[in-house]
């Protein structure tokens, strides 16, 4: 064998060494509770009530929009859900909701407390709701006034240089703490980034099993202007897709978004070991689970609107928008 021929094989055993380690991290630790989840709502009835709802959504309310994807999965418009049928259902099967959100470096500053501030004023209001932040500067999250039932906890994590990397690595802190932590607990978990401002009612219509948010900028565009990973050498490479969608909002049950946070982060790693990082890093792996694994409920970009496109046609209640971006704030002083 040449010595290019060896060279190769020991850099293929490298990677797969690599690969098993990060493979293991995940799946080792507490593995029976991982192959064994359990959702909260133990009730089976109560269970189900939850997951019928979708058949009492009115799909014709909205005409000009798509209210359903080819699976038929409903895309969550307004006038589509009865609120106070929805809230009624999640109140018997006592359902409970995690929020996680990266504040990371000066994001913290800029935007954390208008994100949790107005959290509390639209986003499942009567439910009870743990916020997780996870900060590298814990002792600068500031205390804000919460609603009974509603906590707020603070995990440190470390900063990384690059905002490509925090943004990617996420998908691992995700993992460790539904499995460490939020599956004992929580019936669904939103991972939410931090630059947005609730404005409307965020509420139970939103939660399932897997959701997914139609990015505001593309859901009216056509599906070769997608901006997929094209690169073939790229765990997140797309030839093509059902939508596109934006990674600052998705959600499910622990178990659904651990197994997407698993599927992210797995193949980051082999794109590191290979040389190659995604387009649009993590948000690029998010699009590659969702055409493999379908979502079961998609979120209108009524749920995460960007105030700079002009064309609101389609958009009768703003409930998330875009924060503004505070470059003053953001940027290396």
């Amino acid at each position: 064998m040449s010595g290019r021929g060896i060279s190769k094989k020991v850099a293929g055993l490298f990677t797969c060494f690599l690969l098993s380690v990060a493979f293991f991290s995940i799946y080792s630790r507490h593995s029976t509770e991982i192959h064994f989840f359990k959702p909260v709502p133990s009730d089976a009835v109560s269970l189900k009530s939850i997951l019928d709802l979708d058949e009492t959504l009115n799909y014709g309310s909205r005409p000009a929009v798509q209210t359903r994807t080819s699976w038929n999965a409903p895309i969550m418009w307004e006038l589509m859900f009865d609120a106070n049928l929805h809230d009624k259902a999640h109140r018997e099967a006592n359902t409970s909701v995690a929020v996680t959100v990266f504040a990371v470096g000066r994001y913290l500053e800029a935007y954390l407390n208008t994100f949790l501030t107005s959290a509390e004023k639209h986003f499942m209001l009567g439910f009870p709701v743990t916020y997780y932040v996870f900060t590298d500067l814990p002792d600068q999250v500031q205390n804000i006034a919460l609603a009974p039932g509603r906590k707020l906890k603070v995990v440190q994590v470390e900063k990384y240089s690059r905002w490509q990397d925090i943004s990617m690595m996420r998908m691992k802190t995700i993992s460790e703490v539904i499995e460490n932590e939020l599956q004992h607990s929580f019936s669904f978990v939103f991972c939410f980034d931090v630059d947005q401002e609730f404005k409307g009612r965020f509420g139970t219509e939103a939660l399932g099993e897997s959701v997914a948010m139609l990015h505001a900028h593309y859901y009216k565009l056509p599906k070769n202007r997608f901006t997929y990973d094209r690169n073939p050498k790229s765990k997140a490479f797309m030839e093509s897709g059902d939508f596109y969608y934006h990674a600052a909002i998705f959600g499910g049950t622990c178990q659904q978004v651990k197994t997407l946070a698993d599927f992210c982060y797995l193949n980051i790693m082999e794109d590191k070991l290979n040389g190659v990082e995604a387009l649009w890093h993590d948000e690029s792996h998010l699009n590659k689970y969702f055409w493999v694994h379908k979502p079961t409920k998609l979120l209108s970009p009524e749920y995460c609107w960007d105030m700079y496109i002009g064309d609101i046609s389609d958009i009768l209640l703003k409930r998330l928008i875009w924060a503004p971006k505070q470059y003053e704030k953001l940027r290396t002083r």
